[in-house]
């Protein structure tokens, strides 16, 4: 039987198109009545993505505001408690747009893109979760789509920016889960592994078509990559009541490509 959310209201940023839309949808599909749909430039994506949720009889809010922004941070939340009246669901999923500058590597990143990075991630999740929480009932949830790899290792060296600002929002989402369990609020962080219509398909197709394949030679273990409704079902299951008593956790949706050994090719390692 697919989850029903008791939940009436959500918000979700990033959400024109790619993840944060397949939550968005899901969530709609699951029986969210509200749905902001956050975006910063795209305004014919948001539009869709509206058109969208109102095809699953869910009524959107479009917020165009740029995350990176506490200002804009704060006028989002007053539009949500003066349209909604309150806030049920946070799914915190915006990230900087790479004409910040923020893919370069260690020794060669602009500081002012660093910061414009850690504006979009860290900083935001602290400025919206403290605007959310005094606008949420005890059934709230809080979810931060992060990219745990790119906290955890030093390979892909233009991420350094991306992916250290994922890590601390990450600890962030730890912190918060502590000192809002007493409340009822949950807070907790998705992991996605490479998703088709998402960040990875603005790439060269050749560089995409590369990145697929490579999964589907057995680097996911599933053999393919992932899509937005898979990362909006596992938001969808931490929104759940059964799981009301789950916080501070990092959930993996990558079809099991965390588990792979990068020390030896995958036939040594039985993959076939």
């Amino acid at each position: 039987m697919p989850i029903t959310l008791t939940q009436q209201t959500a918000l979700i940023t990033g959400a024109s198109r790619g993840i944060g839309r397949g939550i968005a949808l899901k969530l709609a599909e699951r029986g969210i009545k509200k749905i902001a749909v956050n975006y910063k430039e795209n305004d014919a994506a948001a539009a869709d993505t509206a058109r969208l949720v109102k095809e699953w009889g869910a009524v959107p809010l479009l917020i165009k505001a740029d995350v990176g922004k506490v200002q804009d941070i704060e006028r989002m939340f007053g539009m949500i408690k003066s349209q909604f009246g309150g806030l049920d669901i946070f799914v915190s999923n915006a990230r900087a747009t790479l004409a910040t500058g923020f893919y370069a590597e260690p020794m060669d990143i602009p500081l002012q893109a660093w910061q414009a990075t850690f504006d979009t991630q860290a900083t935001e999740f602290l400025v919206a979760v403290r605007a959310a929480v005094p606008m949420m009932s005890k059934n709230g949830r809080i979810i931060a789509i992060t990219y745990a790899p790119g906290g955890q290792t030093g390979s892909w060296q233009p991420w350094v920016a991306m992916g250290s600002a994922k890590a601390a929002k990450e600890a962030l989402a730890r912190y918060f889960a502590v000192a809002l369990a007493q409340k009822g609020i949950t807070v907790n962080s998705i992991s996605p592994g490479a998703c088709d219509d998402s960040v990875l398909s603005g790439l060269p197709s050749q560089v995409f078509q590369m990145i697929k394949e490579w999964h589907e030679s057995g680097w996911t273990p599933m053999r393919r990559l992932g899509l937005p409704a898979d990362i909006g079902n596992a938001v969808a299951l931490l929104c759940s009541d059964e799981a009301s008593f789950i916080t501070g956790q990092l959930l993996y949706v990558d079809g099991g490509a965390s588990l792979m050994d990068p020390v030896f090719p995958l036939a040594i390692q039985g993959i076939k």
